[in-house]
């Protein structure tokens, strides 16, 4: 559940919609505070002002008539019906004797003197809060005059019942708005997205169509397709470099190769040039080779061969080079295992994952050392195919696994190599939506192919 409303979080559209939401609903929310303090205030302000009216008009009739002055009073307040239903009157003596008034009985919890508060009264057998101001009276009576709040309960409980619609609206506007922000950016930024998963795919030629509008988006559609166009033509270039270099330089390399063996099958068996010009030839051979590779490299980042995809049984190609490999270990006294055999199938060229793997095995032969143990496992993890080699040898440093797989770069300088077989494998890889892991063994290297999983 966490990590779905994670995933929720991440997306643009609900995040603005959320925040659309949360406005919304705060400025509900203040709108209705304004009235209900515009309201309610000015219900409460002129309460008490009738209240403190009431008081000091009956406390004068007590002074010109008395106590059966203000019980009249008080009877003739009752009786008019201007606000009979909220007005709230009690007279006692001195005794505590009811002289006059709507309240059943003096509250349980008399106010203080001259101090309005509320309190619970039981007014025609029923109860009620009230608003109660108590005034005591020279001949030891007690006047209460008040103001039932039945009413202001009612406009609270309205504006409640708002606040709980104007959060009901917020959280709809949250849910619409959350569809409706996401669909206007998937069609806006979807066809980006698939475009520079094409482009990604080695298909270069792809260009975002435009959508017809006149906003960001259009702008945005028509600056990525200026850069596309400048990535192809930066492409072709390299294209033809490398075209160029296939031809121009690898055939007449071949040609001096044919010419140098030609001198060497010439030359006696004691003669002292017949060394140098052997040594040439290797030279030669080595550099053949570096060509050979980096060509295989650009045609690999290139995605020409991306077409070429099927499902691949990685545990079958697993198989094989450890059968490939197996009499290469026993010879340099290293123990080649496979394990664990799971079945793995992935989508790709079964020729380059092949190549792949078979690097990868090669290297962790070379560096791994004498009495080293090295294993070929594959798994299915999520969905996902997954190839690894390990070995128990010496290791690499954490600080240096990052540049693993950089061309020509070479932790041990004294082991024959040219720095281009892991760059080929990264290549490779990365053609097939993948990723190369380096992790540490404890102790050794552990290399991980991660690779999206393929019908059978």
């Amino acid at each position: 559940m966490i990590r779905a409303l994670r995933q929720l979080w991440r997306s643009v559209g609900f995040r603005l919609a959320f925040y659309y939401g949360l406005l919304v609903a705060i400025t509900m929310l203040a709108s209705l505070a304004i009235v209900y303090m515009q309201t309610v205030g000015v219900l409460q302000q002129r309460m008490v002002r009738q209240v403190a009216a009431s008081v000091q008009q009956l406390v004068v009739r007590h002074e010109a008539r008395g106590l059966e002055g203000v019980a009249g009073e008080i009877g003739h307040l009752l009786a008019d019906d201007r606000h009979s239903d909220n007005e709230v009157y009690l007279l006692v003596d001195r005794a505590g004797r009811k002289l006059a008034g709507n309240l059943d009985q003096m509250p349980s919890s008399a106010p203080d003197a001259g101090d309005g508060v509320h309190r619970r009264v039981l007014r025609g057998g029923q109860g009620a809060i009230a608003y109660l101001v108590m005034r005591p009276l020279p001949d030891g009576a007690t006047l209460v005059v008040g103001h039932d709040l039945r009413d202001q309960e009612s406009i609270e409980s309205l504006v409640a019942s708002a606040s709980a619609a104007a959060g009901i609206v917020a959280v709809l506007l949250l849910i619409g708005g959350t569809f409706v922000f996401r669909q206007e950016l998937e069609r806006s930024v979807g066809a980006v997205r698939r475009t520079a998963a094409r482009i990604a795919a080695g298909e270069l030629q792809e260009r975002v169509a435009p959508s017809g509008e006149e906003d960001e988006f259009a702008l945005l559609e028509q600056d990525i397709n200026a850069m596309l166009d400048r990535i192809e033509s930066l492409m072709d270039g390299v294209r033809h470099v490398s075209n160029t270099i296939a031809h121009n330089l690898r055939t007449p390399l071949t040609r001096v190769l044919v010419r140098l063996r030609a001198v060497e099958l010439g030359l006696p068996p004691d003669d002292a040039q017949r060394g140098a010009v052997a040594t040439a030839i290797r030279e030669l051979e080595e550099l053949a080779v570096v060509f050979e590779k980096l060509l295989q490299i650009a045609e690999v980042e290139a995605g020409a061969r991306r077409q070429q995809f099927a499902p691949v049984a990685l545990h079958v190609i697993a198989d094989d080079v450890a059968e490939l490999y197996e009499a290469v270990a026993e010879v340099q006294g290293i123990v080649l295992r496979r394990m664990p055999c799971e079945a793995a199938t992935a989508l790709g060229d079964r020729d380059l994952l092949a190549g792949a793997v078979a690097n990868l095995v090669d290297n962790a032969l070379k560096y791994c050392g004498t009495g080293a143990v090295v294993c070929i496992g594959t798994q299915t993890v999520n969905g996902r195919a997954q190839l690894f080699v390990q070995d128990d040898g010496p290791g690499i440093p954490a600080a240096e696994r990052e540049r693993i797989g950089v061309r020509f770069h070479r932790l041990d300088r004294s082991t024959p190599g040219h720095g281009l077989g892991l760059a080929s494998v990264r290549a490779v890889i990365a053609l097939h939506g993948g990723q190369l892991a380096f992790e540490d063994a404890a102790p050794g290297l552990r290399v991980r192919i991660d690779l999206p999983g393929g019908g059978d």
